[in-house]
């Protein structure tokens, strides 16, 4: 069973930044492409980023590229998303998932508790 913990959400004043983690305790995640996702309130969730298990491609959504960064730290067997200019638009619960490259969606759909991220001044 995919097991996928996400922790760093938090409140954060708009322009800020804030480092998601997302660590796995039942399978080691660099076998894996990984990707970002959130669910906005009242919206469906949708896609941030999905990076291959090899990390040499990322696919960032238009609304974040430049924005967000995502790094994998094998050692620790925990991926991140590093956010920065953040915007009230942002908000939301953002989850970790295994993706699949070839359209970036989710893998399997097998969500987690996701990190809550609310940008407001």
């Amino acid at each position: 069973q995919v097991q996928l913990v996400e922790s760093g959400g938090g409140l954060v004043q708009p322009g800020g930044s804030l480092r998601l983690s997302c660590a796995a305790s039942t399978f080691t995640l660099d076998h894996y492409a990984i990707g970002w996702f959130r669910q906005a309130p009242g919206k469906e969730r949708e896609g941030l980023s999905c990076t291959s298990s090899d990390d040499d491609n990322t696919y960032y959504a238009d609304f974040v590229k430049g924005r967000f960064t995502f790094s994998r730290d094998k050692a620790k067997n925990t991926v991140y998303l590093q956010m920065n200019s953040l915007n009230p638009e942002d908000k939301g619960v953002y989850y970790c998932e295994l993706c699949d490259v070839t359209h970036n969606g989710p893998e399997f759909g097998s969500w987690g508790q996701g990190t809550q991220v609310t940008v407001s001044a």
